[in-house]
C-alpha cells in the first residue's frame, strides 16, 4: 500500500498527529492508514458538529454552510503552501479537477442541502438514522464505479458498527393509548423528510466515491480544496436565487458565531474533509464511510462533559457495539 502522500510535515495539529501515527506506528498498523484516517475524521466531525450546531442557532445553518467553506479554503491553502509550495491546487490535472469538482457539487451542495432540509422536516435524530445508510450506499457505488469488493469480515464490521449507531440514535417514545402509557419506536415520519435524508446519505456516499475516482494518488488536502471551492461556488449561486446574502453579512458581524464557525471550519472542511479523502485513498470506500459514521457515538462523551446530558443504558450498549464493529476492521 502506498502511504507516501500521508507523510507530509505540517504545522497544523491534526495533520502533524497523523504524520506521527504513520511514521512511528508498527508496520502492521501502517497497513491501516485508511482506517485510522477514517476514525480521525469521525473525531474531527464530532468537534465540528457541536461548533456548527451552536453557530447555526445564532445565525442560521445556510449562512454557516457558506462561511465555513470560505474559511476552510484559506486553511487548506495555507497548509498546502507550507507543505507543498502551492496555495492553490494548480498542479491538479483536468481529470482531477473534473471529478473532484463534481464530488464537491454532489457531496457539499446537493447532499448537505438535502440533509439540512431533512433536519427541518423530520428532525436531526431520524435524519442521522437515515445517514447511517451512507456506508452501504458507498460500498455499492464503489463497487459499480471502482470495482471495490469488500471481504465477508468487512461486511460484518460494517453491519455491527451500523447496528451500534442505530441503537444510539433510535429512541423509544412514550404515547398515551386508551388511558395507558405505551412505549414504542415512532415510525410515522414524513415521507418527504425520509426521502430528503435518504438523498443526503446518497449524496455523501456518491461524493466520497467520486472523490476517490478523481483523486488517485493526488494530495488529499489539495483535493479537498478543489471540493471546497466547488462548494463555495455552488452555495454562492444558490444564495443569489434564494436571496440569502443579507443573512451571510449579518453572520459575519456576529463575533461569537464567527468564533464557532472558524473552529468548526478548522475541524470540519479543513481537517475532516481532508482526512476523509485520505481514508478513501487508502481503504475501501464502504469501510471509510462506516468509520466516519460513528459521530453519533463519539458525541456522547462531550455531550455529558460539556452539556451535562444524561447517558442511558441503550447509548452505552450502542457505543460498545460500535467499538466492537470498528475492531473487526483491524482483525
Amino acid at each position: 500500500m502506498n502511504t507516501e502522500h500521508c507523510f507530509i510535515a505540517s504545522p497544523f495539529g491534526g495533520a502533524f498527529l497523523f504524520q506521527g501515527i504513520a511514521t512511528f506506528a508498527p508496520l502492521k498498523m501502517q497497513n491501516y492508514i485508511g482506517e485510522i484516517a477514517g476514525l480521525l475524521t469521525a473525531l474531527f466531525w464530532t468537534v465540528t458538529s457541536m461548533a456548527f450546531e451552536s453557530a447555526g442557532k445564532k445565525v442560521g445553518s445556510l449562512a454557516v454552510n457558506l462561511i465555513r467553506l470560505v474559511i476552510a479554503f484559506f486553511f487548506i491553502g495555507i497548509y498546502s503552501w507550507l507543505a507543498r509550495g502551492f496555495f492553490f491546487p494548480t498542479d491538479a490535472t483536468a481529470y482531477q479537477w473534473q471529478w473532484l469538482a463534481l464530488s464537491g457539487v454532489v457531496g457539499f451542495v446537493i447532499g448537505d442541502l438535502l440533509l439540512f432540509q431533512a433536519f427541518v422536516v423530520i428532525g436531526a435524530r431520524i435524519s442521522m438514522l437515515m445517514m447511517s445508510l451512507a456506508p452501504p450506499f458507498a460500498a455499492f457505488v464503489g463497487w459499480l464505479m471502482l470495482g471495490e469488493v469488500l471481504s465477508p469480515m468487512n461486511w460484518l464490521g460494517m453491519a455491527v458498527t451500523m447496528t451500534g449507531i442505530i441503537i444510539v440514535i433510535l429512541k423509544r417514545e412514550k404515547s398515551e393509548l386508551n388511558g395507558s402509557i405505551v412505549r414504542k419506536l415512532k415510525s410515522s415520519y414524513s415521507v418527504p423528510g425520509i426521502l430528503l435524508a435518504l438523498g443526503g446519505a446518497i449524496g455523501q456516499a456518491a461524493g466520497l466515491v467520486l472523490s476517490k475516482k478523481g483523486m488517485g494518488s493526488y494530495d488529499a488536502f489539495s483535493a479537498a480544496q478543489i471540493r471546497v471551492l466547488t462548494g463555495i461556488a455552488g452555495f454562492s449561486i444558490l444564495f443569489i436565487f434564494m436571496k440569502r446574502w443579507p443573512r451571510v453579512w449579518a453572520a459575519l458581524k456576529n463575533p461569537p458565531a464567527m468564533r464557532r464557525i472558524t473552529l468548526g471550519a478548522f475541524f470540519g472542511p479543513f481537517l475532516g474533509v481532508s482526512f476523509s479523502l485520505l481514508a478513501v485513498q487508502h481503504t475501501e470506500t464502504g469501510i471509510a464511510a462506516t468509520l466516519m459514521a460513528i459521530v453519533p457515538v463519539l458525541i456522547i462523551a462531550p455531550s455529558v462533559i460539556l452539556f451535562h446530558e444524561k447517558v442511558n443504558a441503550k447509548e452505552i450498549v450502542g457505543a460498545v457495539v460500535t467499538v466492537a464493529g470498528i475492531a473487526l476492521f483491524f482483525l
